[in-house]
């Protein structure tokens, strides 16, 4: 290859156009789709998990405990500056939550799912009479010295 033509290769157009057509490509195939639409409902299940941390759980810790303003007046102050813990704690309580959402759907659902399908393999069919008879003649040669 010359160098002529070396240089034609590296055409600015042609490597756009082949960017775009393997963009395109991974951007359409259904993997990058079923992830997004995971990301959306993951989303969607992250806030309602939060407004049940933020509107009855921590309401509930808060009505047991002592103190008039809640778990969101749980704080103290360091050199001027307030140390949030009540929010501190309503975010951990939030992971631990999705976490445990997480645990439960991943070993117990799809563990199910897995066996399920683990089950439903299909036995291997018995051989045919071609492949019984050239079973036989493998063998034959294996043990035949050499």
């Amino acid at each position: 290859m010359s160098p002529l033509d070396r240089i034609g290769s590296l055409a600015p157009t042609r490597r756009a156009l082949s960017l775009v057509e393997e963009f395109k490509a991974f951007a359409l195939k259904g993997n990058v789709i079923d992830l997004a639409v995971a990301v959306i409902i993951g989303a969607a299940f992250g806030k309602i998990v939060e407004s049940l941390v933020k509107n009855i759980f921590m309401p509930l810790v808060a009505a047991v405990t002592p103190g008039g303003q809640g778990y969101k007046g749980w704080k103290f102050t360091v050199n001027g500056s307030e140390v949030l813990v009540g929010e501190f704690l309503g975010e951990v309580v939030n992971f631990l939550i999705v976490a445990l959402a997480l645990f439960l759907f991943i070993k117990k659902f799809l563990g199910w799912a897995m066996r399920m399908r683990r089950d439903e393999v299909v036995a291997v069919p018995p051989l045919t009479t071609d492949q019984e008879l050239l079973t036989e003649i493998r063998d034959q040669l294996r043990n035949r010295p050499t």
